[in-house]
């Protein structure tokens, strides 16, 4: 039997009324069909500025998925939830804008994410995307060390710069920062980028975290190379290691091109790589930090028995927990409570703005396999037992 199975723990926040919208929200994204469907039209309907659409939104996918459209909004969830020992992680979620201003905004944004949050142990890491400090072919051009033009190279240091501003906040008020990990293809130059910043903010502790996706193959042995690179220029290492998010695309991406298939053969290979990465943060953890962003629940307590194998304290500032709002609260209110560091991604922005987030979350819970069913037989199971008081 699961130890995550405490529903009054879980749902200590949630009103009878929001378990049933939840409920019956789920319920709807277990359809695969009418996921596509629902979020199709929702995404026309939104950027088309149809009535009510923006409030349909806001009352289903939006109330549960985000903590509201401005970060001081957001501070009413943020509070809710660290009165129980549950950080918060604001994630803009703004996606899919490619424009030299959008990238400046978005960098402007984080900064002042940066500068509200100082002071604040309720918000313990900053979090940015690669792709929203700049396009997703530069990257890639840069990964591929392929010959840049003179404008290109001009756009590739500005992104350099806006990673720096950033990173470097960060390091001037103590803040941690983590770099999520994107599509394959735009990610090796991502990782050369953080692992610059590293070395330049990372000398006493680690202020700048990469993100590891471990159902991509050859992820291991990455983690290995820059331990060996940390050693020798002498700085630490924070990583964020998840499963990931990307497979279908990647998939599809390398048929289409005649590529290696950079993705794990099955889950199970998913899922030992990842608990391989369990085991390579717990023997490293003179040099490595750990945040573990998961929903499995297997995963979860093979970190936490290594931990008590290894002698550690349950808030042992060298490992972290997370999971993203509006699921698996089981998980993370369990973890608050005894007294692991834990934190939630709290997603918030413009209506409008965060629709492709919202849909692509409703899209992942559906492929997801097993996921959307946990969280309906928890719903009903804190209803059943709210009746039964």
């Amino acid at each position: 039997m699961s130890i995550f199975n405490n529903t009054q723990l879980a749902f200590a926040n949630k009103t009878d009324s929001q378990l049933r919208k939840a409920f019956w929200m789920f319920k709807l994204i277990e359809q695969p069909l009418l996921t596509k469907l629902g979020t199709s039209v929702l995404n026309f309907a939104v950027h088309n500025n149809i009535p009510f659409a923006g409030n349909v939104v806001k009352a289903t996918l939006f109330e549960q998925f985000c903590g509201g459209e401005t970060r001081e909004e957001s501070m009413k969830v943020v509070n809710q939830m660290f009165k129980r020992g549950v950080g918060s992680i604001f994630d803009y979620s703004i996606e899919g804008k490619e424009e030299e201003a959008t990238f400046d905004a978005v960098c402007k944004e984080i900064k002042d994410i940066v500068r509200f949050s100082v002071g604040n142990s309720a918000i313990p890491f900053i979090v940015f995307k690669p792709t929203a400090f700049g396009r997703i072919d530069i990257y890639e051009a840069v990964g591929k060390k392929v010959e840049l033009t003179t404008s290109q190279k001009e756009e590739w240091q500005r992104v350099v710069q806006r990673f720096d501003e950033v990173c470097r906040l960060c390091f001037e008020n103590n803040k941690k920062v983590m770099i999520d990990a994107e599509e394959t293809w735009m990610q090796d130059a991502a990782d050369h980028l953080v692992e610059d910043m590293m070395e330049k903010y990372n000398k006493v502790e680690p202020i700048v975290w990469n993100t590891v996706q471990m159902y991509r193959t050859g992820r291991l042995e990455y983690m290995h190379q820059n331990l060996q690179r940390a050693k020798e220029k002498g700085y630490f290492i924070g990583y964020k290691i998840v499963r990931g998010a990307y497979m279908e695309k990647e998939r599809e991406r390398a048929a289409a091109m005649n590529y290696p298939d950079p993705i794990q053969p099955t889950k199970d290979a998913s899922d030992r790589n990842y608990n391989d990465g369990i085991d390579f943060v717990m023997a490293n953890l003179d040099k490595v930090s750990g945040f573990f962003g998961t929903h499995n629940e297997t995963s979860t307590e093979l970190v936490m028995d290594k931990m008590k194998a290894k002698g550690l304290e349950n808030g042992d500032n060298r490992i972290y927990f997370g999971q993203l709002y509006g699921m698996s609260d089981n998980i993370t209110f369990y973890l608050a409570d005894k007294k692991y560091n834990v934190a939630k991604y709290l997603p918030y922005g413009p209506v409008k703005d965060v629709v492709p987030y919202l849909t692509r979350r409703a899209q992942e819970n559906t492929s997801v396999a097993g996921q959307t069913g946990r969280e309906l037989s928890l719903i009903q199971k804190e209803l059943d037992r709210r009746k039964g008081r």
